[in-house]
């Protein structure tokens, strides 16, 4: 027997293995809440306009919501014979009310009707994500507040470069971060818009409402070209790649909070509740979160290049090839939502150990930019020659297993005669931090001030908006 739903044309029932390729109610059961919201939607619009009869549209609704129920309880049969969720809804619909079932498909394709549920879906993802966003701003910027003078060694190709504190390491994330939420908003923004009435791909003869069906859904407007709305897949794929960057993010701070807590670095601890035990190794502490945060985002990755290569080829309007396109996003946004989840317990969790980070600041001659701009300020060196005197001088206290500041000034002064006792003002690291204090450097006082901005202004806002 061939699909009721669709098969007038057909004498046959499709093959088995047609069947199987062609089912999708396996993944696309997620759209459930949406695909009944844009129906019931529609039919308040059709009743509107005088397209069915407000009576349909009383029991189509009163059946949608019923089925809404019967999914919630875990109750509704889910057949793959009727392939994907719009089916499965709309023959149980017709169990319930009968004939009227059939009048809520007019002036609707199901082109029109998985673009408008996608919309949906993506949306709600991004509102869920810009949430866990928020949070992890929030730890963030918490977490450098309590730490804006705690001073660590700040690292160029994972050597020891400069000094800088522990809460200006973790602003860089809030900027990331930040940058990523106001990715999420822009994908918003452009994909808020309502597909409802593209029909098949051109439109429909019924005298439709589709600003109606718009705001009954939140959206900021219908989509503005009927081929556009049911073909266009750029909200998916704009999403996939601003939680492409999200997750990249989060797996580079991942990988620091794996290196730092490492016996090696002991920068920071992670508690019982972020890392587990080996089965054969009793000393093990593993910092399995932030591994499985690095680890997803390949997944994340993953989705953006799978549904790019899916679109590439595509002719407009619709092909059956864009039924690919939403295993990738259910499971790339869950996944970037836990990570972030995740890395926001970790950050709270975790504790900076302030005296070894210190300890490890003045490792590697950490401040010989110091040194260099003290000769060019007190010594009217050009900063060239400074840089290289500077490096004469690192080369006399390697050779002679010294720090910086334990370099006798005697040294020093055979190597340039304008070096006075001054110089070890420069040379601690708690001096290099301080003195760091042009717009967005690491100088306390400046952690201390953006970090306070960043709590402030995170306060005040309102997280999924």
């Amino acid at each position: 027997m061939s699909n009721r739903m669709w098969g007038g044309r057909f004498s046959e029932a499709p093959d088995t293995i047609m069947e199987e390729i062609n089912a999708s109610i396996d993944f696309d059961k997620a759209l459930a809440a949406q695909d009944i919201a844009g129906s019931k939607a529609h039919a308040r619009m059709l009743a509107d306009q005088g397209i069915i009869t407000s009576e349909d549209a009383s029991k189509i609704i009163a059946g949608l919501d019923t089925i809404a129920s019967e999914i919630g309880e875990g109750k509704f049969s889910f057949s793959r014979a009727l392939e994907d969720i719009h089916m499965n809804i709309e023959a149980r619909l017709k169990e319930l009310i009968g004939e009227a079932a059939g009048r809520l498909h007019t002036a609707r394709s199901r082109n029109d009707q998985v673009a408008t549920d996608l919309r949906l879906w993506v949306r709600d993802a991004i509102d869920e994500l810009d949430s866990r966003l928020h949070a992890l701003l929030l730890a963030l910027a918490a977490k450098a507040d309590a730490h804006h003078d705690a001073v660590m060694p700040g690292f160029t190709h994972l050597q020891s470069a400069q000094p800088v504190t522990f809460g200006h390491h973790l602003l860089a994330y809030v900027e990331m971060f930040a940058r990523d939420r106001s990715r999420f908003a822009d994908a918003r923004r452009r994909l808020n818009e309502s597909p409802l009435g593209a029909a098949a791909l051109a439109g429909t003869a019924f005298p439709i409402d589709q600003d109606n069906t718009a705001a009954a859904l939140d959206f900021d407007r219908p989509a503005a070209n009927s081929l556009d709305a049911v073909s266009d897949r750029d909200f998916a794929l704009e999403t996939l790649a601003a939680a492409s960057l999200c997750a990249m993010h989060l797996s580079r701070f991942a990988e620091e909070i794996v290196i730092w807590s490492s016996a090696q670095f002991g920068f920071v601890t992670l508690s019982d509740r972020f890392t587990t035990g080996s089965s054969i190794m009793p000393q093990k502490r593993n910092p399995d979160a932030a591994e499985l945060v690095r680890a997803k985002t390949g997944r994340i990755i993953g989705a953006l290049n799978a549904l790019l290569i899916v679109m590439k080829g595509l002719p407009l309007a619709y092909s059956k090839d864009m039924q690919e396109d939403k295993e990738q996003v259910f499971d790339a946004l869950p996944a970037l939502s836990l990570c972030l989840a995740a890395m926001a317990g970790m950050v709270a969790d975790m504790q900076p150990d302030r005296d070894r980070l210190k300890a490890a600041a003045g490792d590697g001659y950490a401040t010989a930019t110091d040194l260099a701009d003290w000769l060019v300020r007190e010594a009217g060196l050009p900063f060239r020659d400074a840089h290289h005197l500077a490096g004469k001088i690192v080369a006399a206290a390697e050779q002679r297993g010294l720090a910086l500041e334990a370099l006798p000034l005697e040294d020093m002064r055979g190597i340039h005669p304008a070096i006075t006792a001054d110089i070890f003002n420069v040379l601690s690291v708690e001096a290099s931090v301080a003195s760091r204090s042009s717009f967005g450097g690491t100088a306390p006082d400046n952690v201390r001030a953006q970090a306070r901005q960043w709590l402030d202004k995170l306060a005040g806002e309102k997280a999924g908006a």
